[in-house]
């Protein structure tokens, strides 16, 4: 399935995840963590690791990395704050938007939809960001993983952005790459569509429960 169609409109907002789905932020995982596990004098992890990894928020992240180089876990919280320091060092030097995203944020917006983001990433890091990347104009609302007590694929963060949309669930479709986004947007009760080149922990896209996979993002249809 390449897009989502109807007889009539039945969308008024979407929620559209960040990393993996508007820009692909692999490069400045890879630095940033690299440059931390150095400070800590441990060996570094390689791209195809931190592929698999990311996606749950920075601690889950830095918790797994110490555990892949056999670093102590008491060590995590120098180990995050280094990596904290220097993501926001590079925070979007290795990042680029894929194609399509801009195109596809453009034709939600002129079909009425309000538009947010919502993104596991630290939401100073994802605000940075959107800015940096020309994004942040389309976005009503943006929070991240540290906005609520709990991250997706828990579907808290989900039910309090449709809040601040002001809309029910039932009419705010999510757009995502990984089985997180469709794990919560089922449990929000939220129709689902994720893109396929993004960071799924190595899993193909097209296994995972949703109501479609898309190319691109301006493969999105709402009609």
């Amino acid at each position: 399935m390449n897009s989502i169609q109807s007889n009539q409109p039945r969308f008024a907002a979407a929620i559209v995840d960040l990393d993996g789905t508007m820009v692909d932020t692999l490069g400045d995982f890879q630095v940033a963590l690299n440059a931390s596990l150095a400070d800590l004098g441990v060996e570094r992890v390689d791209r195809t690791f931190i592929e698999q990894t990311i996606g749950k928020g920075s601690e889950h992240l830095v918790r797994q990395t110490l555990a892949e180089v056999g670093a102590p876990a008491d060590r995590f919280d120098e180990a995050f704050e280094r990596y904290q320091h220097h993501y926001q060092r590079i925070n979007g030097k290795y990042a680029n938007v894929y194609d399509g995203v801009v195109e596809g944020l453009v034709r939600l917006q002129a079909s009425g939809l309000k538009l947010a983001c919502l993104t596991n990433k630290p939401l100073a890091f994802a605000r940075t960001l959107l800015e940096q990347k020309g994004l942040a104009p389309f976005f009503q609302v943006c929070f991240g993983g540290d906005s609520f007590d709990r991250k997706k694929p828990d579907p808290l963060p989900l039910l309090r952005t449709c809040d601040a949309l002001g809309e029910a669930p039932s009419r705010v479709l999510v757009i995502g790459d990984s089985v997180n986004d469709a794990l919560a947007a089922r449990a929000a009760g939220c129709e689902v569509v994720l893109v396929q080149y993004g960071y799924n922990h190595g899993q193909p896209v097209a296994d995972v429960d949703c109501d479609g996979v898309i190319d691109r993002l301006d493969a999105v249809a709402i009609a």
